[in-house]
């Protein structure tokens, strides 16, 4: 009687990937809770009126932007490790594709960490999106004030919030800085 017998390791998944894989989700984590913390202390630094923080979690944001970088480079590596193990092209390959490449215990750590990061990742566009109005309004209220100084005695917001209704100061009355006798 013939049994036909499957190598062993025929389903067991690609342990080195699922390591790689699993390894770069915490990286990916790791860079994430950076990008979350650097945007709230920006949004902190916006109410409170800090210009100095501002720029300098700015700067910081900018650096781990640039790091990143490097981190979906070895992403796209992965996905095209995989891809060429499922026949497809690296950018094709879906979680529940690479799912099929790991153990399932790498698959459920990859799932798990991989919804973490989706998560994550949503919480700092939605913070950084709260910074953007933050500073928009208070970069209104600035050329605001500075109009005001400039001399449109107007005082108005357009409709935006963001400029004068009235046009630029054409009526006003020209302001004597000196008045000098020789």
């Amino acid at each position: 009687m013939s049994v036909a017998t499957t190598p062993p390791d025929a389903f067991a998944g690609d342990a080195a990937l699922g390591h790689d894989v699993i390894r770069h989700l915490d990286v990916q984590l790791t860079s994430a809770r950076r990008l979350l913390q650097i945007v709230l202390e920006q949004g902190e630094a916006i109410r409170a009126r800090d210009v100095q923080l501002v720029v300098r979690y700015a700067g910081a944001l900018q650096i781990e932007m640039q790091r990143r970088g490097a981190i979906e480079q070895e992403r796209t590596q992965l996905l095209v490790r995989a891809g060429a193990q499922l026949g497809i092209t690296g950018a094709s390959v879906t979680l529940e594709q690479l799912s099929q490449l790991l153990t399932p215990e790498a698959a459920t750590v990859a799932r798990e960490r991989s919804a973490e990061l989706r998560g994550l990742l949503e919480e700092v566009k939605r913070e950084h999106t709260v910074n953007r109005a933050l500073l928009q309004q208070e970069l209104a209220f600035l050329d605001h004030l500075l109009r005001l100084v400039g001399g449109d005695d107007s005082g108005a917001y357009d409709a935006a919030g963001e400029r004068p209704s009235a046009g630029p100061a054409a009526s006003a009355q020209p302001r004597r800085v000196f008045d000098l006798e020789v």
